[in-house]
């Protein structure tokens, strides 16, 4: 059997998934660091901003994050349709059997991955269009001044209360997620296998924590506040 053969199978996808999503989120962690130097002041933020886009490197960088993004898409719809249309009475079943079981891992996390994996990428389109190719404004060092850009954005409660809201939907992602990785990989331990839940879910509101904090602080910023 091939790698692209295997990679198609039921458990090659769901490996896939695992991967793909584990790379999601490394990515939002070093996204969110490089982020929260905005609480450090425009000279920290722009720099840093600079930095990241004058290296050449980042055009790679974003093609394999792009590619990830849109493998691990297709992988999760196109495994949950096989899923449905092959077996739909079985899953049927399955759903009423977990619903009666106490231990079972079934949450609203977990039943609306489909849902909340859409509003994501919808967000991230929106996210781009607004600040990878929003508004240009340039320092006096001639260097984007993405800072101010934030502010402006950030200074409209509309546009706060959207970006929490995305934030929300994407933590319920992320905490079925991740431990959803573990078990594709094959980590399903009596001890180890809680300890990478908390893990997991720590890590996912250190995330969703974070980026709440960026938004709410920006407004604050806008109106003078610091």
């Amino acid at each position: 059997m091939t790698l692209l053969q295997a990679a198609s199978t039921s458990v090659g996808s769901k490996i896939l998934i695992a991967f793909t999503g584990l790379a999601l989120g490394i990515f939002l962690l070093g996204h969110l660091a490089g982020n929260l130097l905005f609480l450090a002041g425009p000279d920290a933020f722009n720099h840093y901003s600079h930095n990241l886009v004058s290296n050449p490197l980042v055009y790679v960088a974003e093609l394999g994050l792009i590619a990830v993004f849109l493998l691990h898409i297709a992988k999760t719809i196109a495994g949950v349709l096989a899923n449905r249309a092959a077996r739909p009475e079985r899953y049927a079943a399955k759903r009423w059997a977990r619903s009666k079981n106490p231990k079972s891992r079934k949450s609203i996390a977990s039943t609306t991955m489909i849902l909340t994996g859409t509003f994501t990428l919808l967000f991230v389109v929106t996210h781009l269009m607004t600040f990878k190719f929003g508004t240009y404004y340039e320092t006096s060092e001639g260097i984007r001044d993405i800072y101010r850009l934030q502010v402006q954005v950030f200074s409209h409660p509309g546009y706060v209360a959207f970006y929490l809201v995305a934030m929300t939907v994407i933590f319920f992602h992320l905490w079925h997620g991740l431990s959803s990785a573990a078990q594709s990989l094959g980590i399903d331990h009596p001890t180890w296998t809680p300890r990478i839940l908390v893990l997991g879910r720590v890590l996912t509101a250190a995330i969703a924590g974070g980026f709440f904090v960026l938004p709410i602080a920006t407004f604050f910023v806008s109106r003078g506040v610091r």
